[in-house]
């Protein structure tokens, strides 16, 4: 369970989040038609090693992600939503902005396999234990980032406009965030606190990139809950660890600072990749529907 002030590396806590997600674009990468394709994925699972490489090489048939139910909806989900962020981040750069910012990192390699115009700076944040590890594997595959890129080892419930700030990170310049799988991971007042940073740090014309989703009902959040303490290793702990709480919708809450939205349902995203949606009534179902990709632009 979540505590206040906790922390975490790759394999702990929210750090597993990121491997399960990497495990998920690997296994899209390997398909016939891939969505999207992230090279790296594959060399972070194996460079942990355990489950993490063994359901990459098949030796866990079993293993949830691999499952009909749930698994192939989830490797889909993760398809839709990078190909989603490559294309905002393609977009942004096109209209000019050279600053990015990608809030929790995690294994997001963005800065190493997008082609990035000269000139441009990327700010990652997120835990320093993560970072590290993100930079150790690189760093041995001989992989080097394509634009400048600085880490900014802070938590995102801490100061981090300051450590931002300090790592050379210029306000007076257009920049493009990017919040994918986080907020969920905050509770409602540091949602607050990161919307209103990212708003007092960017000018006009900058862009925002946030994955938003609606709380579970507060009854079935708490049955997911007790499942799986009930179920201990044997089954994911997602619901252990976020928060089920939204401070407000992103496009709204932008909106009302200046801020011009386009929302995208997921379902809209895999709809147009060809991909199946889930049974509204199903974990994978209810999962999609609550989960809208938004991209604003700051006027």
């Amino acid at each position: 369970m979540r505590s206040a002030g906790d922390s975490w590396d790759i394999t702990t806590s929210v750090g597993s989040t990121a491997l399960f997600v990497a495990t998920a674009r690997a296994l899209e990468a390997a398909r016939a038609d891939p969505a999207a394709i992230d090279p790296y994925a594959e060399m972070f699972c194996r460079a942990v090693g355990g489950d993490w490489a063994a359901v990459l090489g098949g030796h866990l048939p079993d293993h949830e992600l691999l499952s009909e139910d749930f698994g192939q909806h989830f490797v889909n989900f993760q398809a839709a939503r990078t190909r989603y962020f490559d294309e905002y981040f393609s977009g942004a750069v096109d209209a000019g902005v050279r600053q990015v910012v990608i809030l929790a990192a995690g294994l997001d390699s963005r800065a190493f396999r997008l082609s990035w115009p000269a000139g441009t700076t990327i700010f990652e944040l997120d835990q320093p234990q993560v970072l590290a590890f993100k930079g150790y594997v690189l760093s041995q595959h001989g992989i080097r980032p394509t634009a400048t890129r600085h880490e900014v080892a802070v938590d995102l419930r801490e100061d981090w406009p300051q450590a931002l700030r300090n790592a050379g990170f210029d306000p007076n310049r257009p920049s493009a965030w990017i919040a994918e799988g986080l907020l969920i991971y905050l509770p409602a007042l540091a949602q607050r606190q990161l919307f209103a940073g990212i708003d007092a740090l960017a000018v006009s014309g900058s862009h925002l990139a946030v994955e938003d989703g609606a709380p579970m009902p507060q009854e079935s959040f708490e049955a997911a809950v007790a499942a799986e303490v009930q179920a201990g290793d044997a089954k994911r702990s997602f619901h252990r660890l976020v928060y089920n709480e939204r401070h407000a919708p992103a496009d709204l809450w932008f909106g009302d600072r200046g801020w011009e939205s386009a929302v995208t349902p997921l379902a809209a995203c895999l709809r147009g990749l060809g991909r199946p949606v889930p049974d509204p009534e199903t974990d994978a179902g209810q999962m999609i529907l609550r989960n809208s990709l938004v991209w604003a632009v700051k006027r």
